[in-house]
């Protein structure tokens, strides 16, 4: 019997993930300057906790348990009933599914703003998360031993997450405006060469 759950599984996944992350963020420092390096790396992050959060079993689970005992079908009940709260933060499960993608919302912004592509990238990247969320919620559905329920409700507060998340990330742009480190580059090699 094999077993692989809890929240001591979720923050050693979280703090494994912050590692390799926190050196990909050190690896793209120089060529990407600091806000977007720790940017893109913290997405990838955010992106990798949400998994965690969400397909991590709460209590220890048999995973020997057959595909045959999951659920027919997700539950299409918007809104309807769901716990009262969490392993960390006492609140809604809503409140709690809403708050996960904010900072993925965010860092996806502030990841791409270096870029004029990222006018482009921005709306893809929340269609992307919001198709995340729908995977995470099909994941559910499917393997019954995660014991997780597969809840459209979930998806509509995940997608709003995301999109308060670009909202936030929208004003953060303005603060540490992540194209600056390629400008000085740029304008650093034209005084040492003013041909160039």
């Amino acid at each position: 019997m094999d077993e692989f759950s809890g929240t001591g599984a979720m923050l050693l996944g979280a703090v494994g993930s912050a590692v390799l992350f926190g050196l990909l963020a050190l690896a793209l420092l120089k060529p990407l300057g600091w806000v977007s390096a720790f940017s893109m790396a913290g997405f990838l992050w955010a992106i990798t906790v949400i998994g965690l959060v969400t397909l991590v079993p709460l209590n220890p689970i048999d995973l020997a348990i057959p595909e045959e005992s999951r659920m027919a079908t997700c539950s299409w009940d918007v809104g309807g009933p769901a716990p009262e709260g969490f392993w960390i933060l006492e609140s809604g499960q809503r409140t709690l599914n809403t708050a996960l993608f904010v900072p993925a919302g965010a860092l996806l912004v502030l990841s791409v703003a270096r870029w004029r592509a990222g006018w482009i990238l921005t709306p893809l990247g929340l269609v992307a998360l919001a198709a995340y969320s729908a995977v995470i919620e099909k994941a559910q559905l499917e393997v019954a031993r995660i014991d997780r329920a597969c809840d459209l409700t979930d998806i509509v507060d995940n997608v709003t997450g995301a999109a308060f998340g670009v909202g936030l990330g929208l004003v953060l742009i303005v603060i540490f405006q992540p194209w600056r480190h390629k400008h000085r580059k740029r304008h650093q090699r034209r005084q040492r060469n003013p041909l160039t």
